[in-house]
């Protein structure tokens, strides 16, 4: 039994059913991959430098010339929830250069032979790429509250925002690692990454609202699942923020949209080890 199997499935183990098994399965790969991240903790800080200057630059000089009209959500309010909803985005949607560097490494050869089922592969990935989030999510509130944007601090709307930013993390780092399985290449991908991080970003209502987009734009914004996670968090994170949509139809969006690319990546995870 190889050290990954022995992670997967410790001495004495007994075979549970197989949707304990999956999870069991899905949360080793989830602390295997955290612990990649604990070993370098200086990523997450220095990945939310970009969102503490968008609420610290952009935010006031928006929220002083009043360009913007956010009815009577003061605009750093408005945008904070963007805010945090980019830096989940930024952070996810590169997620799959790790996953090619696992490649060259020969470690997804390791994970494919391992007894976890692909899905639980794919799904264990996309879970740390949510939970990654929940840092840049502490320092993004902590950063808020110094400005003075009315935050709600309940504890049912911490813990909404809190699964809003893992599911909507983990449903872009799904679609990180389906792009890193269809390209393979390292430079290839980066630059598909760099190309979508800003369309994704600017059709959704994170720094405006979908009101005054032109129609084409409005029709960008209803099918791109960062508008949803943006709704959701709008309601859930500040004083007087409302969702437009509804938050069943965000949750629904964002479960049903990661529950699809998690079975898409799981039906091409294979493709990379070849």
């Amino acid at each position: 039994m190889t050290s990954l199997e022995r992670a997967v499935r410790p001495a004495g183990w007994a075979e549970p059913a197989a949707p304990l098994r999956f999870l069991v399965d899905t949360a080793t790969i989830a602390r295997s991959e955290l612990r990649k991240v604990s070993r370098d903790p200086v990523e997450l800080l220095t990945r939310a430098v970009q969102p503490i200057l968008w609420l610290l630059v952009f935010g006031q000089v928006l929220a002083h010339l009043r360009a913007i009209p956010t009815g009577s959500l003061p605009y750093l309010d408005f945008l904070a929830p963007g805010v945090l909803a980019q830096s989940a985005l930024f952070s996810a949607i590169f997620y799959g250069i790790a996953v090619i560097w696992e490649r060259d490494l020969g470690i997804v050869h390791k994970l494919l032979v391992s007894p976890a089922s692909r899905s639980a592969l794919v799904f264990g990935k996309a879970i740390t790429g949510g939970l990654r989030a929940l840092v840049q999510a502490g320092i993004i509130y902590l950063v808020a509250g110094l400005l003075g944007i009315h935050l709600q601090l309940g504890l049912l709307s911490l813990l909404g925002v809190a699964v809003t930013v893992v599911v909507g993390s983990a449903l872009f780092a799904t679609f990180s690692l389906i792009i890193a399985c269809l390209v393979r290449s390292r430079e290839r991908f980066m630059g598909i990454g760099q190309l979508l991080t800003m369309p994704l970003f600017f059709a959704s209502s994170a720094v405006y609202p979908v009101a005054l987009m032109p129609d084409w734009l409005k029709f960008a914004a209803a099918i791109n699942p960062l508008t949803y996670m943006v709704d959701a968090l709008r309601a859930l994170m500040v004083t007087g923020g409302a969702s437009e949509h509804g938050l069943d139809l965000d949750a629904a969006v964002l479960g049903l949209g990661l529950i699809t690319l998690v079975a898409i990546a799981t039906r091409l995870y294979s493709r990379l080890a070849q």
